[in-house]
């Protein structure tokens, strides 16, 4: 790295702020359109402070909301086209079972997106899934495509592609300063980069980038508890690795929903989490008073004894990870209301990462002035009242 008195100085056709998955696949859309892009990461590489590290996440095609069931299938297209450049496997198919109340309006509208009835009583999946049990009133949906996205290995291979393409990384560098203009200053810790583009993509510390720059946006990041849960027979079916991932929705015990994954990180624990967490400031996420209560482990124990009675309702491992909610768990891919130059993705609300390939395929397509591939209607900033303000 330079030395603070020689700063880097380079003008690039576009610079990235953020390496976390979002921010690594707009780059990619980038250099793979042969944009010079540049892009930046505040945290020496690989780190866990952020949204996009850990091993798994949950893809899936159903989705209650249409505007990320129609994106679903480009995603996955996406992610094999990846799969393919960078010669390594991303994504195991598990399926996913998506359980709740009958006539619940989330489970009804994941049933919709899939196009297909795949609904399953408490008999077909005590029969088929033996490890999930549904209780009185409960139905079950099933998605066949539903599996499970190797985050890390993802991750690294989204940015080894970008690299392949004449891309830029320089990780351990965080902006100082970001000066609007027809060719954007940015200004690190270790350099001084100019671009006619810029797209933001920080995660939880998006709020403080755009704030000098006139934008107040609604954005909570959340530490959320990532929980791993013995199996009380190791390598048993009903409970492991042959298990499919499941999301609950519409529980009264469980209000945010709760989601699950097979045995496949640690030998014999299954990652059974709450879709919600506490606020957090993202420099503290860690540093939590010893005593603190966990409400929401709680809750998951609770869940297992009632749900999953193959797993000890006491969790093995805990971790934590961040999110960063919009008001309405929607995902922010917009221009900056006053400078068109600047494109902000942030918000994901803990369900973008299965999305990544199209989310930057959006923002680069954005930041180069295109007819993005989906609509953004839905993604706006001025859907939030309030969130221009004038610059500092």
């Amino acid at each position: 790295m330079a030395a603070p008195s020689q700063p880097q100085q380079a003008t690039y056709d576009a610079i990235v702020i953020g390496a976390g998955i979002q921010g690594s696949f707009t780059a990619y859309h980038l250099a793979q359109r042969r944009r010079d892009t540049l892009l930046l990461e505040q945290f020496i590489l690989p780190h866990s402070r952020g949204s996009s590290h850990g091993q798994s996440r949950i893809t899936r095609s159903a989705y209650p909301r249409a505007p990320y069931a129609r994106m679903m299938p480009d995603s996955f297209h996406l992610w094999q086209r990846l799969e393919a450049e960078a010669g390594t496997s991303l994504y195991r198919r598990t399926g996913l079972v998506v359980l709740g109340p009958a006539g619940d309006p989330e489970l009804e509208g994941c049933r919709r997106s899939l196009g297909t009835d795949q609904v399953l009583d408490a008999t077909v999946l005590a029969r088929r899934f033996p490890g999930l049990r549904l209780h009185a009133g409960e139905v079950a949906v099933w998605d066949g495509t539903g599996g499970v996205l190797f985050a890390d290995r993802a991750l690294r291979a989204v940015q080894d592609v970008f690299r392949r393409h004449g891309g830029t990384l320089r990780d351990g560098e965080k902006v100082l300063r970001i000066e609007p203009g027809a060719v954007l200053t940015v200004t690190t810790t270790a350099g001084v980069y100019r671009a006619p583009r810029l797209i933001i993509a920080a995660g939880a510390w998006t709020g403080a980038l755009v704030a000098p720059l006139g934008l107040r946006l609604p954005l909570q990041p959340l530490r959320i508890n990532v929980c791993y849960w013995r199996e009380k027979e190791p390598g048993s079916p009903s409970a492991g690795r042959a298990s499919p991932c499941f999301m609950a929705l519409g529980l009264s015990r469980a209000p945010h929903g709760v989601y699950g994954l097979p045995a496949l990180e640690y030998p014999g624990l299954v990652k059974v989490c709450y879709h919600h967490g506490s606020p957090t400031d993202p420099e503290e996420r860690d540093r939590l008073p010893p005593g603190t209560p966990h409400p929401d482990v709680a809750l998951l124990s609770s869940f297992i004894s009632s749900y999953l009675p193959g797993l000890e309702p006491r969790p093995a491992v805990v971790e934590t990870c961040l999110y960063t909610n919009t008001p309405d768990e929607d995902f922010i891919l917009d221009r900056h209301p006053k400078f068109s130059n600047i494109i902000i993705g942030a918000g994901f609300s803990g369900h973008g990462f299965k999305l990544a390939p199209v989310v930057g395929k959006l923002l680069c397509e954005l930041s180069l002035g295109e007819e993005p591939s989906h609509s953004t209607a839905p993604f706006t900033i001025t859907r939030f009242p309030g969130v221009l303000r004038a610059a500092l």
